[in-house]
Formats: structure tokens, C-alpha cells, sequence
């Protein structure tokens, strides 16, 4: 009977820490998605010179093409394909740009710098 007892703890004890780990999963997943969108956004509110580094980076990597192909890389920003899930459409190219400009570089402008001396960003 104790040992049984103690099957039955070590049991409930193993499917709470389960359970606390799949709501942790849940809680930083849902984190990250909020820091997207807040970046996208943010992305929104584009002062004059980010928007200006943002344009001249699509004329330099596309001629501003929503479809232009280049290897791996698609689109008006030449985004690595697999960066955009499937979902070629302009509205997600735009965003996921600046997801990945946001996060890599801080801003088109450095973004624009970068790319300046590397002739890529």
C-alpha cells in the first residue's frame, strides 16, 4: 500500500511539472508574437528618413518588386524565402522586412548603412 502511495505522489508530481512546463511554453510564446506585432507596428510609424532608407534598400535589392527572384531570396526586399512561411503576399513581405531589419539592425537607416558597405543587409 505505501508503495503505491508513493507511485501515486511521484505520478501528480510529474504531471504538474508537465503542466507547469506547457504553461510556460504558452506564456514566452505568446510573448514573442506580442514583441512582432508591437515591432510591426512600431514599423508603421516610420519617420521620414526611415522610410526613405526603407525605399532606397527595395530599389537597390528589387527595383521595388513585390515578385523579384534572386536564389533563395524573394521579393521587394530579397527576404530569404523560408523567412516568409509561404505567405509571399506584399502585406507580409512588409512585415516580415521589418521584423528582420528591426531586429538585425535596430532601424532601416542602419539597415541602409550596413548595406552601404556591404552591398547587402
Amino acid at each position: 500500500m505505501n508503495k503505491l502511495k508513493k507511485s501515486k505522489s511521484l505520478i501528480l508530481k510529474l504531471i504538474a511539472a508537465l503542466a507547469l512546463t506547457f504553461s510556460l511554453v504558452a506564456v514566452i510564446e505568446t510573448s514573442n508574437s506580442d514583441a512582432s506585432v508591437q515591432t510591426v507596428q512600431a514599423a508603421r510609424k516610420l519617420s521620414k528618413k526611415e522610410q526613405a532608407a526603407k525605399r532606397w534598400i527595395a530599389q537597390h535589392e528589387s527595383g521595388g518588386k513585390y515578385n523579384a527572384k534572386n536564389g533563395v531570396c524573394y521579393g521587394k526586399y530579397q527576404l530569404n524565402v523560408a523567412y516568409l512561411r509561404g505567405d509571399l503576399s506584399p502585406k507580409n513581405q512588409e512585415q516580415t522586412a521589418d521584423n528582420y531589419v528591426y531586429s538585425r539592425y535596430g532601424s532601416w537607416v542602419n539597415a541602409k548603412k550596413f548595406w552601404l558597405v556591404n552591398r547587402w543587409y
